[in-house]
């Protein structure tokens, strides 16, 4: 029995290996990709989601376009990390694939309110804003969704983007305000744990030596993608973020967490977008959220490997 999932992202090169990893593990049924603006603009997220599932042999999933910019903040977005196309590294060719009709935003409250309740879980990649406008049209689907896993925010670590800050959270703090606060189950995956997956050298030329398209094209944006962390933190390469969020779904033994409160600042301009996360439970606020701290990051790369090689 198959696990049917919404991919929603912002590709980016983390993002790119997230989708290629669920698109080989059977144990997802992957019902569509919803693209919202984050690190980098709008067209070319979604442009970006259908050359992955090209590259990945899987030209029949659907790719749908959202947003096109966070609820209330001015857009920000990560060219500094990614490069201008959000995917520099490999060349890759335009999709043949069509982009879908429908609104992003249609498709998730429409998939949620016809699959049956509690069985379709939602993989967040990027900013949350597609999924806070969705609850925003559609409330009755906070009960319907089984889990929204989310790549985003950090604690103890600090941020990327601003001293308190971690990307995803600060590019639309308010959608990821309302979606934390709409009671639905909730994984959130930070940089205190994304931080201990690195691209090591040895890792990555894993991928380079695969005898499909798909491995030595993550090669080649590990390349690229990992020099700016590399660079940042002095590690022996950079952070694997968003793939996290689809080993958690099919290996959640390979990551330790606990249930905590965890609110996302949007009044203060000095701390926009930080997360935070009552790790020692020093308020009374009620767990809104399962926190990963740490993941075996050797199990990580070896389910990674082993489904990246499946592909086509």
């Amino acid at each position: 029995m198959t696990h049917p999932i919404i991919i929603d992202t912002d590709p980016g090169q983390d993002d790119a290996v997230a989708i290629m990893m669920a698109l080989a593990s059977p144990e997802l049924e992957v019902l569509g990709i919803t693209a919202v603006a984050g690190n980098v603009p709008l067209a070319l997220t979604e442009l970006n989601a259908r050359k992955i599932c090209e590259l990945a042999g899987k030209p029949d999933v659907k790719v749908f376009a959202g947003a096109i910019r966070p609820i209330l903040c001015n857009l920000v977005t990560a060219e500094h990390v990614h490069g201008k196309t959000g995917l520099d590294g490999p060349i890759l060719p335009e999709p043949k694939m069509q982009l879908q009709k429908q609104h992003a935003v249609d498709f998730i409250v429409d998939t949620l309110m016809e699959r049956p309740a509690g069985t379709v879980t939602l993989c967040t990649l990027g900013p949350l804003t597609n999924i806070a406008l969705a609850l925003i049209k559609e409330p009755r689907i906070s009960s319907r969704i089984k889990r929204i896993v989310a790549m985003g925010g950090g604690f103890f670590e600090g941020g990327n983007i601003t001293p308190a800050a971690e990307f995803n959270i600060y590019v639309d703090p308010h959608a990821a305000r309302l979606v934390l606060d709409a009671g639905i189950p909730f994984t959130l995956i930070p940089l205190d744990c994304t931080h201990q997956a690195l691209t090591t050298k040895a890792r990555v030329e894993k991928f380079r030596t695969m005898k499909n398209n798909s491995g030595p094209a993550v090669a080649l944006m590990m390349d690229f993608f990992e020099r700016f962390d590399v660079e940042k933190y002095g590690t022996d390469g950079g952070p694997l973020h968003d793939p996290c969020v689809i080993a958690w779904l099919l290996r959640p033994e390979l990551f330790t967490s606990r249930d905590v409160n965890v609110v996302v600042e949007c009044e203060s301009q000095l701390t926009m977008g930080m997360t935070i996360v009552d790790w020692w439970r020093v308020t009374d606020r009620k767990p809104n959220a399962t926190v990963c701290r740490g993941i075996n990051s050797d199990g990580f790369f070896d389910l990674l490997t082993e489904r990246l090689a499946k592909l086509a």
